[in-house]
């Protein structure tokens, strides 16, 4: 079986600054792999660079075994981003954003079918959203807003999803039900891969961690991740301290 996501030797570079240097990187199917590193360690630069949005210096990117527009294009990849790359002001409701997933196979018209439709109520049930749907999506709590985001992935039918912080400023609730969500899709087969600060959700979110500063410093079981030694090279030895401090 062939990994879901496979990185090999990726360098992205803007300008003088290299934001990522000689990645490595294989995700198989079914898997949650959490992605953690400091500010400007790279993790929203592989992002880009898995959904096609940057051009690498050097390195292929190859998700669902396709290269990243084509997996796009055939509804494979979905995308959740972080809460500011959106504009809530936009008039949309949250129906509006979950179909928005099932747009590859509409057709130009972009006139959702009776499988459209079906397809986007069972994503909107999944996430607990199916009363808000009519809403306009900036009228939702940030935890709200990110499990909308969430169902468009689900609609669209993705087999890799990719997440950027969605934890940040969410409420526990939505907290455990996007923990729950992303378990559920990982069970059905789909490959996630979620980028986050919150160290404490890692253990009963991820299967794996995978420690970025430009380069990958560890890939592996989350427990060893979070082991201070390796979380000191990825954030600096004030880490250490806090550890003996606690």
């Amino acid at each position: 079986m062939s990994a879901a996501i496979a990185v090999d030797d990726l360098t992205v570079r803007y300008g003088e600054v290299v934001a990522l240097e000689e990645v490595r990187l294989r995700v198989e199917p079914g898997r949650v792999c959490g992605l953690v590193g400091m500010n400007g360690s790279g993790k929203s630069t592989l992002f880009k660079a898995l959904t096609g949005m940057v051009r690498p210096e050097r390195g292929t990117v190859r998700v669902a075994g396709l290269d990243p527009a084509r997996a796009r294009r055939r509804a494979l990849l979905g995308y959740v981003p972080q809460s500011e790359a959106v504009d809530w002001q936009f008039p949309v409701s949250v129906r509006d954003v979950v179909t928005m997933g099932r747009y590859a196979g509409m057709g130009p018209t972009r006139r959702p079918r009776a499988a459209d439709r079906a397809a986007v109520d069972d994503a909107l049930d999944r996430v607990e959203l199916t009363e808000l749907a009519g809403r306009q999506i900036g009228q939702l709590s940030g935890g709200q807003r990110k499990r909308a985001f969430v169902a468009r992935g689900i609609a669209q039918g993705a087999r890799v999803l990719l997440l950027d912080e969605p934890f940040a400023g969410v409420d526990k609730r939505s907290e455990a039900t996007i923990v729950r969500l992303l378990r559920g899709l990982a069970d059905d087969g789909c490959t996630v891969l979620v980028s986050s600060h919150d160290l404490h959700a890692l253990p009963r979110l991820a299967d794996e961690a995978v420690l970025l500063r430009r380069r990958v410093l560890f890939h592996g079981p989350v427990g060893r991740a979070l082991e201070p030694s390796h979380l000191a090279r990825a954030f600096g030895l004030d880490v250490l301290d806090r550890e003996a401090a606690g």
